[in-house]
């Protein structure tokens, strides 16, 4: 497989374009997936961890050892064994190091490595590292032949493959990665219930699922939190490698006294920076989602302290941060996608299980081959000591072959000594051996004449005689361990309880951070049963600027406005009252009561609170009334009836329901009340129908009204036939027409010349 640089296409050949790019891409989709993007899952490490860690083995930054400078580390493992760019290498290096990224850090930081908040790690000068423990046991065993190597990019170095891997880092620590067409997410898990879950499936390959979750019941992440995905879903999950985990803020009630109290919020969400989250909250605030909720301050100094108010001592706490996790990220999804690497080559989602086994199957290789490394040493060791024993048995003979022989060596070789050493468990074992078959070896030899004359000491001769027995010893062990399967698996749980010792619950690092808990699904409370019931009356001018004064006043008295504005709308309302404002697109917009600007000023412009565009006019505003019906049209003549509820918008963009074309605007929108309509045309002319004639509709441009040869609609009312029609004439007096008959007609006619006394305006208010 080539590396991530060795992709280069060979520019002396010709073949298709379409050929040329597949082959090449092809190459670079591997490469990403295999060398960058994928972690490993035997030490869920991928290629640039690795690469960091064993060039600080390299470097000997033991955990009890001294720092290095950050950019010491980065230049080596960029120079040595990762040739890409220093900022990525030492932006992995301190995720490694951040202690609210990883359960368990793998690099011990010195200087700014970054916070919670969000900000960036100080430069690669300024900084230092060395590996954590959890690094050794990643990389215990590298002297020993444990692991395959590899040539670096340049072929004048080696890298290992893979890591030993003492525990299952990949479920440990998590991973992400993004590459060509795949993608991988692994949430971090606590170590102690992983080895609980790795010596179950050692003691039973055959585990069923449920037993296995039990024993590893979810995540475990850094930063805490509480967990609120069911259980079937986490179960689920774990099965098919692919789901997701439901994760909460971790809070409680701070009682004030006298009544009051606040929110405080210990541990927010994996990956969600504090300082965003604080931000969002205030935006919260300021648009008035949960009006429940007054103020948000950050009082965090090592730990986490974030403190909400609530907008009065008589809000219930679980229904605020109820709607604080619907609106804002004090809760979060995690996404779980366990796309791995098996053995280092296939891309796979895995399950639960087949991680674990793949960790495993890992860990017998590793043990395989450290002990057949230790064989060897042992066998290489027993093979000098027969050769210091034989020496010892006979040491006038070597003292005389050393001083008067030309070539000692040769001679210690040819020589037929005596005794010899057999590879037994006791003395009692050695016997002499037959002529000509008591030859040392070079090895032997070689030893004997390195020798130092202070080991020619009898105590010399006991302590390899004990030596020897120690071996020979452990080299049964040994070969007992590499013949039984069971001995393995059993050496592999003591090693996997070890580690378990180190970084179990007991343990400050060890203990489970993220609990679980049963999520209480907030129902969709409407929003005036959030907000205080309160007597308001709504001020709105003709340029738009709009505001709530406290209390029901008098409607005819004066307000104030701005220079060269004037009054247009004033009623009284309730905070808890929806507004509805309908411009001349034809479009309609909400407006809480509660959202609008107080009285003290001018008000603010309904244009920053809605998205009325600027070439739109305000055609009217009025409390919405659930259940109630309107009758809108246009200047075209056109309308319909259409459901109060329908008008409703839930997004500052509004809702459209009368649909204009060019040249033609939104006119008019009336309440129904009655059983007839009466539309005025610009001509004067008056026409009378029944209102079963207009269609009730959700959206759409309507029927005709009322046919004019010129001009179009003025004005219309609902009216009850049996009423008449009443109006206000110039002079303030009401004036009254009983009877409508001379006007009634069909929907879509000409229609008649006004009353007598009908305004000049030709609106009937």
């Amino acid at each position: 497989m080539p590396q991530d640089d060795d992709i280069t296409p060979d520019l002396n050949t010709s073949e298709p374009l379409r050929r040329a790019l597949g082959s090449r891409y092809l190459q670079y989709a591997l490469s990403t997936i295999m060398h960058r993007a994928l972690p490993d899952a035997r030490d869920g490490l991928k290629p640039v961890h690795r690469r960091i860690l064993f060039a600080m083995r390299e470097l000997k930054l033991s955990p009890s050892g001294g720092f290095r400078k950050s950019a010491k580390i980065t230049g080596d493992v960029m120079g040595n064994y990762h040739p890409h760019g220093d900022a990525a290498i030492y932006d992995a290096m301190a995720r490694l190091a951040q202690d609210f990224n990883l359960r368990y850090p793998l690099v011990n930081g010195q200087g700014n490595f970054g916070n919670i908040d969000g900000d960036n790690p100080a430069a690669a000068r300024y900084t230092e590292a060395r590996m954590a423990r959890a690094s050794e046991l990643l990389l215990e065993g590298l002297a020993e032949n444990a692991v395959d190597y590899r040539p670096n990019y340049d072929g004048t170095l080696e890298e290992p493959i893979v890591l030993p891997a003492a525990f299952p880092n990949l479920l440990a620590n998590g991973a992400s990665g993004i590459a060509v067409g795949m993608a991988t997410n692994i949430p971090p898990h606590n170590l102690d219930e992983l080895i609980e879950g790795c010596l179950a499936l050692i003691a039973a390959p055959d585990l069923p699922d449920d037993d296995l979750v039990a024993l590893i019941p979810g995540p475990d992440f850094p930063t805490g939190g509480v967990i609120v995905e069911p259980a079937e879903s986490i179960r689920t999950a774990y099965a098919t490698g692919r789901g997701a985990f439901r994760l909460r803020a971790r809070w409680e009630v701070e009682d004030l006294g006298r009544g009051q109290w606040q929110v405080v919020v210990t541990e927010i969400p994996f990956q969600v920076p504090k300082s965003r989250l604080i931000e969002k909250l205030a935006e919260v605030i300021q648009t008035r989602k949960v009006p429940l909720l007054a103020d948000v301050r950050d009082e965090s100094a090592d730990d986490v302290r974030i403190v909400l108010d609530p907008k009065s001592r008589t809000v219930d706490p679980e229904l605020m941060m109820g709607m604080l996790f619907k609106h804002s990220d004090l809760e979060t999804r995690f996404s779980l996608n366990m796309n791995v690497l098996i053995d280092g080559v296939t891309p796979k989602v895995c399950s639960l299980r087949e991680v674990l086994r793949a960790f495993l199957d890992h860990r017998r290789d590793v043990l395989a081959r450290r002990s057949q490394h230790r064989l060897d040493k042992i066998d290489h060791r027993l093979e000098v000591l027969e050769g210091f024993i034989i020496a010892f048995l006979n040491l006038d003979r070597v003292i005389d072959i050393i001083r008067y022989d030309e070539a000692p060596r040769a001679a210690l070789m040819r020589e037929v000594w005596g005794r010899a050493f057999t590879r037994a468990t006791s003395e009692k074992d050695y016997v002499a051996p037959p002529a000509g078959e008591g030859e040392l070896s070079e090895l032997q030899a070689e030893s004997i004449l390195n020798m130092r004359l202070r080991s020619l000491r009898r105590l010399e001769e006991m302590e390899l005689r004990r030596e020897r027995d120690e071996l020979l010893k452990e080299r049964a062990g040994l070969e007992d361990l590499l013949a039984s399967e069971k001995l393995q698996w059993k050496r592999i749980a003591t090693q996997l309880r070890a580690v378990q010792a180190e970084f179990g619950k007991a343990t400050d690092i060890g203990r489970r951070r993220s609990d679980f808990a049963q999520a209480a699904d907030v129902e969709d409370v409407p929003l005036e049963a959030m907000i205080e019931r309160e007597p308001v009356t709504i001020v709105c001018s003709k340029m738009g600027w709009i505001r709530a004064m406290k209390g029901h006043v008098a409607l005819d008295q004066a307000f104030k406005f701005k220079d060269g504005d004037a009054g247009r709308f004033a009623f009284h309302a309730e905070t808890t009252d929806k507004i509805v404002l309908f411009g001349s697109n034809g479009r309609f917009y909400t407006i809480l009561a509660a959202n609008l600007p107080g009285g003290r000023g001018m008000g603010e412009p309904v244009r920053l609170m809605v998205d009325l565009p600027n070439e739109a006019e305000i055609v009217d505003l009025f409390i919405h009334k659930a259940g109630a019906k309107l009758v809108v049209a246009s200047t075209a003549g056109d309308g319909f009836v259409v459901p109060a509820d329908d008008v409703i918008a839930q997004t500052r963009g509004g809702k459209q329901v009368l649909n204009v074309k060019d040249g033609v605007r939104a006119l008019v929108c009336r309440a129904v009340a009655g059983d007839h309509l009466a539309c005025v045309g610009e001509n004067r002319k008056l026409l009378v129908f029944p209102l079963v004639e207009l269609p009730e509709m959700g959206r759409g441009k309507g029927v005709r009204l009322q046919s004019y040869k010129d001009g179009g609609l003025s004005d219309l009312t609902t009216i009850t036939l049996a009423e008449g029609l009443r109006w206000l004439d110039p002079a303030g007096r009401t004036r009254h027409e009983p009877d409508l008959t001379e006007w009634l007609g069909k929907r879509a006619s000409a229609g008649r010349m006004a009353p007598r006394g009908f305004p000049r305006d030709n609106r009937f208010t």
